[in-house]
Formats: C-alpha cells, structure tokens, sequence
C-alpha cells in the first residue's frame, strides 16, 4: 500500500524504502524542444527550436511528488515526459503571437514559455533552471522577408538622418542671424517696454480711480435693489395669503356644490336608476312567468290534442273493425250496400263539371234516341265503376234485375 495521503514523516519514510530499491537522477537534465511548421497568430508556418535546462527539485515535499512520478525511470523516460509537456505550451504560445513578435523579442518569448510551463512540470516535481530560443525559422523565405525589410528600413532611416543633419544646420543658421537680430530690436524693445510700463501704471491709476466710482454706484443700485426685493418679498407674502383664503373660499364652495349636487341630482338619478331597475326585474318576471305558462299551456293542449287523436284514432280503427266484421258476416249485401253509398259521390265527382253547364241539349232525329243514348251511359256505368273500385255490378243481383227489367 502507497502512503499518498499520509503525513510528511510517513511519506519521507516511504520515499527512504523506495530508494533502498529505485533510484532519481538530481542532475540537470537538457531539453532541445522543437516545434515544426506550427502557425502562428497570423496562420504563417514557422519552425522552432530552444534548448532548456531542468532537474528535480530537492525540496523535501516536492522531491516526493517527483518521486511519485518518475521513481523507477531512466533520465531519457524522464526527460520525454518533460519534453512532451513543453513542446505542447510552446505550440500553444506560438498560435497566439505573430512572427515579429518571435523573431524580434525572443527573450520575451522565451521568458512566456517558462511562465506558462513552470506550473505544469512544478506539479511534477521538476524546475525549469532556464529556457532560450535557439532558432526560428520557415519554409517560404517569410523571415529573410523581413530581413530585407529591417535593411531598407535601415537605409532609409540613413537617408532620414543625412536629410534630418542638413535641417539642423539650416535651423542653426537661420537660428544665428535670429539672435543677431535680437541682439538689435533688444535696445528697442526695452525702450517700448519702459513706454507701455508708464502708460499702464496711468491706466492703472485710471482704473483703480474708476472701479471706485463703480463700486460706490454699485454698492447704492445694491441696496435699491434689496429694498425693492424686500418690498416685493412682502408684496408675494400678501398675495399668498389672499390666494391660501381665496383657495379655502374656493374649496369649500366646491364641497357645498357637490352636496348640491349629491343632493338635487345624484340621489334622485340614483332612485330613478333603482325604479327602473325595480320595474324591468319585474317585466322580466312578468315576461318569464307569461312565457312559462304559455310553454304549459302549449304543452297541455298538446298532450289533450295527441289523446284526442289517439281517442279518435283508436274509434276509427274499432269503426274499421267492426265494419270489417259486418262485411265478412252479411257477404255480398254488404258489399252491395257500401257500393251504393258510395254512387252519389262518384255521381257528385262524375257531375262537378256538370254543375258550370246551364242546359244540355241533345239532339237526335228521331223521337227514341234520346232513350238509347241513357240506356247506353247506363250499360257503361258498370264498367266505369269497375275501373274506379275494383267491383264488378253486374254480378251484384239487384243491379242485374235493374238492368234485366230496362232491357
């Protein structure tokens, strides 16, 4: 079992078993970390290489850290671990930097990545003693560029100091012939100097003359104005107070018109509104009530008309029957009898367009034609009732001895 969580005197007497078994190189070990076509910041493809400097720490707690980690392997295993750790925080510095920033500063770039990387391979027992770029370098001639670029810019810083050296001696000469000609308005400018100092020390005396005379004035419009000021202040106060009375006049009026008004206008609006509010509850009860009954009425007559119908319903279909009966009992005089109650209607039917006609005339040459026409719709009439009823009176015997006895 690995003391990893016990106190620092277990884990110094762990560490002395261990050692009696594997062994730690203290020495200092070097790195040559490199980083192949890595883009930088600005997506161009560089290589670099660096040499760095590292070894185990000694320190009692760390020295268990990193015995925990590499105890038991070889300096190249050791050495790998590390690299591996550097290489990947030297890509990701270079991803967010561009190449000037490397080529030009390196000490700078260098001090970055031992910052980065410190706290990593700390973690691991290990110290980072130094870290420098050894090279930098590309595939497509970017840095030569610059090269090139930093030479013009060299000969034209050059050019700039040649031209920069000529203006200065220029300025120096035209700066000679100023102090000459300062040298000449000097006695001049002293002479005006002393001039405008008498003209202003009477002006002075002016002004100071004249501010008096202005305070004086100044100080009397003052005190004019406080007192108007004090006047009017007292002119408000009294215009307040009568607009404070006039307000209190105003609100009390408005509490008596509202009473009024409550009085002579709300509470009787408030009963008309409650009168009829009173009358059409009851003209929607009247009307429901009127409703509800004539619904019972309508009801009811319904009910006494659908037991009449079913009254009479009922009498008609005993009438049938019994109707039925009597036919089925009496035979052919039955049938004779319903045949002869209903001629006068078939005759009422068969004379309706009869009864718009004022006269029929029949003419005939000879005196009997007049009979035989009314034997003849007489021996047709049999036959026409036969297509109306269905019943054949010929073969009834008391039309045949009607008929036999015509004949």
């Amino acid at each position: 079992m690995r003391p990893d969580n016990q106190p620092g005197g277990l884990r110094l007497d762990y560490l002395k078993y261990c050692f009696s078994s594997y062994r730690i190189t203290l020495e200092i070990m070097t790195l040559q970390p490199k980083c192949e076509d890595v883009e930088t910041a600005e997506g161009v493809a560089i290589t670099v290489t660096g040499v760095a400097q590292i070894k185990v720490m000694t320190d009692h707690d760390l020295l268990a850290i990193a015995c925990e980690q590499f105890l038991g392997k070889s300096v190249p295993e050791i050495k790998g671990v590390v690299l591996q750790t550097l290489e990947g925080h030297l890509r990701s510095i270079l991803g967010t930097l561009t190449v000037e920033q490397i080529y030009q500063d390196r000490d700078k770039f260098a001090q970055l990545v031992r910052e980065v990387a410190a706290p990593d391979v700390g973690r691991m027992g290990i110290e980072i003693l130094s870290f420098t770029i050894k090279d930098v370098y590309d595939k497509l001639d970017y840095l030569s560029s610059l090269g090139k670029t930093q030479t013009a810019a060299v000969q034209r810083d050059a050019d700039i100091g040649v031209a920069e050296a000529e203006r200065d001696a220029g300025i120096r000469e035209a700066e000679c012939k100023k102090e000459m000609m300062d040298v000449k308005f000097l006695a001049d400018t002293k002479m005006a100097d002393s001039k405008r100092k008498l003209e202003l020390q009477k002006a002075a005396f002016n002004q100071e003359v004249n501010t008096k005379k202005a305070e004086a004035q100044l100080a009397y419009e003052l005190q004019a104005a406080k007192e108007q000021q004090k006047i009017r202040l007292e002119e408000i106060e009294i215009e307040v107070v009568q607009r404070k009375k006039q307000i209190t006049i105003e609100e009390k009026e408005i509490v008596r018109t509202e009473k009024e008004l409550i009085a002579m206008v709300k509470r009787p609006a408030e009963a008309e509104a409650y009168k009829m509010q009173q009358l059409a509850e009851g003209q929607k009860m009247k009307k429901v009530l009127m409703a509800q009954a004539e619904a019972e009425k309508i009801r009811r007559i319904g009910e006494a008309e659908a037991c009449s119908i079913e009254a009479i319903g009922k009498a008609e279909a005993e009438k049938m029957r019994l109707k039925a009966e009597a036919y089925q009992q009496y035979g052919e005089a039955a049938k004779t009898a319903l045949v002869l109650e209903a001629l006068p209607k078939i005759a009422a039917k068969v004379a309706a367009p009869l009864a718009r006609t004022n006269e029929i005339v029949i003419l005939s040459g000879k005196g009997n034609r007049v009979t035989g026409e009314v034997n003849r719709l007489l021996a047709e009439l049999p036959v026409s009732v036969n297509a109306l009823t269905g019943i054949d009176l010929s073969k009834i015997p008391l039309l045949q001895k009607m008929t036999y006895a015509q004949a």
